[in-house]
């Protein structure tokens, strides 16, 4: 008798098709560098991005976002190559992910889906999840016409349905009901995490904030010598960590927050402002910025008019350039007399220039390698000095 051979085909990855647009907003350099951040955001979730469409285009087209003809050229890749996705880098309506899925017959994402579904991922405690599922309602809501979704399943009952009331409505309600009673869990969530921030005593608070994936979790650890999640994948941190430091004879609670992204869906910055009140309730930021990304000027005015978006934008700063050891230029030749640009800037000028030019206080260190870790350490223990000063100035002794 034979036996009967139970090892399974593992399948890989995911592919995916990555879409987004030229536009007068948007130069081919900008969607370029887009697109980069958008195929890892596709690796961090476990797909394969493969392929990029870029269309030159005024203004996206309401019923495809891309024209016909490039459209038609995408179906031909996704057919030809098996793709299993196709992800756009803006949010598409309800209409607009019907029509590509007609076209295309593969899942089909945008840019704010896909972060939905990072999220909903990493989310680890219940207010992370809590906070998540209440974006991704938000979310579906305004995109249920036309979606036969059968949500009314979920929630069985008589007398649920009213008379005449159709599919689509049902489930509108449904989601609604969701969204409010995810609302209501939220404020209980906040209450208790209000009462913790309360019980902490009155020490210092400091807030690590930044891009993500810049080295906050990292840092965390090295100050903290505690074990905070870090990865190198976006948004290796969802859940504000906070743990107890001293540096030389000063205590304060430092905070690892989530890290900003360049068109961050509004629903989440939302749903996770219970989460960013460590931020707004800080002390002192400490804001951390990958100086090796190729546009971390970039990632800082994300940064900064987030933090203004959530009512923490008069708060004292120090900036931390981290990842020094990654940095990379080239030395322009000595008869190359073209105007020096970022690829040709050393770090020792890149750090001149900042600390000239910037109004915080900064550093350049690498968390990794624990270059000028020391000196960074001193630049905290200064500025931690100086607010505790103001506050109790009457144990100005221990310093």
């Amino acid at each position: 008798m034979l036996e009967k051979n139970n090892t399974s085909i593992e399948r890989g990855p995911e592919t995916a098709v990555l879409v987004g647009l030229i536009t007068n907003a948007q130069q081919k350099e900008k969607v370029n560098e887009y697109l980069d951040e958008l195929a890892f955001l596709i690796e961090t979730a476990g797909g394969e991005p493969v392929k990029r469409f870029i269309q030159p285009l005024d203004n996206p087209n309401s019923r495809t976002y891309v024209g016909t003809g490039k459209l038609e050229e995408i179906r031909q890749y996704v057919k030809a190559a098996e793709i299993d996705m196709v992800v756009f880098d803006d949010e598409l309506s309800g209409s607009q992910i019907r029509n590509l899925e007609k076209v295309l017959e593969c899942k089909i994402l945008d840019r704010t889906n896909l972060i939905l579904d990072i999220f909903a991922k990493r989310a680890q405690t219940a207010h992370a999840k809590v906070q998540v599922e209440l974006a991704q309602y938000q979310y579906l809501l305004p995109r249920l016409t036309g979606m036969w979704t059968h949500l009314e399943r979920q929630r069985g009952g008589i007398g649920l349905r009213g008379p005449g009331e159709t599919e689509i409505e049902t489930d509108r309600r449904i989601v609604r009901d969701k969204i409010s009673l995810l609302k209501k869990r939220l404020i209980q969530i906040d209450k208790q995490k209000a009462t913790q921030r309360k019980n902490r005593g009155e020490l210092i608070r400091i807030a690590l904030v930044g891009y993500t994936n810049v080295g906050k979790s990292t840092i965390m650890n090295l100050l903290s010598k505690s074990e905070v999640f870090a990865e190198n994948k976006l948004f290796a941190t969802l859940d504000t960590t906070v743990r107890k430091v001293v540096v030389d004879n000063l205590p304060f609670l430092l905070s690892d927050t989530v890290g900003f992204i360049r068109k961050l869906p509004h629903g989440l910055v939302e749903s996770f402002k219970s989460t960013l009140d460590e931020v707004r309730e800080s002390d002192l930021l400490v804001h951390v910025v990958d100086i090796s990304h190729p546009e971390f000027e970039d990632q800082i005015q994300t940064v900064t008019q987030t933090l203004t978006e959530i009512g923490a934008g008069d708060k004292k700063v120090i900036m931390v350039f981290n990842k020094v050891d990654a940095y990379q230029w080239v030395e322009k030749d000595e008869d190359d007399l073209t105007p020096t640009s970022k690829e040709n800037t050393s770090l020792f000028d890149l750090q001149k220039s900042w600390m000239a030019k910037d109004n915080h206080p900064c550093i350049f260190i690498s968390a990794k390698t624990k270059e000028n870790y020391h000196e960074f350490r001193k630049l905290l223990y200064d500025n931690i000095k100086e607010v505790h000063a103001i506050r109790y100035p009457y144990n100005n002794f221990l310093y």
